[in-house]
């Protein structure tokens, strides 16, 4: 089986410092490009962090700090890894929290106009939790009958969950093979920012997921509290949430000017 794609889907993995979207960073990065003919390519980098790598972290993916010492930086390699996903969809394993979210950031750091309104994603993970409920050496266990070798290696994890997609669309008749389909089931919540941090309600408007305006609309908060954004901009949160939160700012200033 192959997917019916109506452009390219970039299957990707991150091995990263940690997992705080906003701090951490990317030391591997494996990229498998899917085209509409069937046609497939593949690109693995070692990153440099340009930030020390915890032991316990070491001890998950074996990346050492010795062993990207003298790697790119993920700035010098952002040009490239940009050309390969742009204008594709997206889909990875746990990627719709955590490795979409960081890939923002580093490309927004790299000074990379990086922008996701127009692709679609797959969370293959989240197929595979609504469906089974397991981890990813499970899933490639369940679907595709294979013992996961080599895991927590961006390449292993990228070929796996690929396999396991492929495998999951055989399985369940009821899954369309349609990256839109798969995009709208393994969405947990409509989230704007991917990290989470702002949602749309049932009305498809925005408003903020955490903290004293949980649940209220974006909009809203920023007419009644102006100072809101500010401390949003200044404060830890993820660069994709701030140049979200930019947008939408934008968006109600030219509204209240037209």
């Amino acid at each position: 089986m192959e997917l019916k794609l109506s452009k390219p889907i970039c299957f990707f993995d991150l091995e990263t410092t940690g997992t705080n979207v906003a701090k951490d960073r990317i030391v591997e990065i494996s990229i498998l490009k899917v085209y509409p003919n069937g046609n497939k390519e593949s690109k693995t980098w070692l990153v440099n962090p340009e930030m020390t790598i915890p032991d316990e972290v070491v001890a998950i993916h074996g990346i050492s700090n010795e062993k990207v010492a003298n790697e790119p930086t993920f700035k010098e390699l952002s040009r490239e890894v940009y050309n390969i996903i742009k204008d594709c969809d997206l889909a990875g394993f746990n990627s719709d929290r955590f490795d979409i979210p960081l890939l923002a950031e580093e490309m927004l750091r790299s000074e990379i106009d990086f922008d996701l309104k127009n692709m679609l994603s797959v969370d293959v993970q989240t197929i595979f939790h609504k469906m089974e409920k397991r981890t990813l050496e499970a899933a490639y266990k369940f679907y595709c009958d294979k013992d996961l070798n080599n895991a927590h290696s961006a390449e292993a994890d990228t070929m796996a969950t690929y396999e396991v997609l492929l495998s999951q669309l055989k399985r369940y008749p009821e899954l369309e093979n349609n990256i839109k389909k798969l995009s709208d089931f393994s969405r947990r919540k409509q989230s704007v920012d991917f990290a989470g941090f702002i949602v749309l309600d049932e009305n498809e408007d925005e408003v903020f997921s955490f903290g004293k305006h949980k649940g209220k609309k974006v909009l809203e908060v920023l007419d009644q509290e102006p100072g809101y954004f500010g401390w949003i901009l200044n404060a830890d949160f993820p660069l994709y949430t701030k140049k979200v939160l930019t947008q939408i700012k934008l968006s109600q200033l030219n509204n209240k000017l037209s």
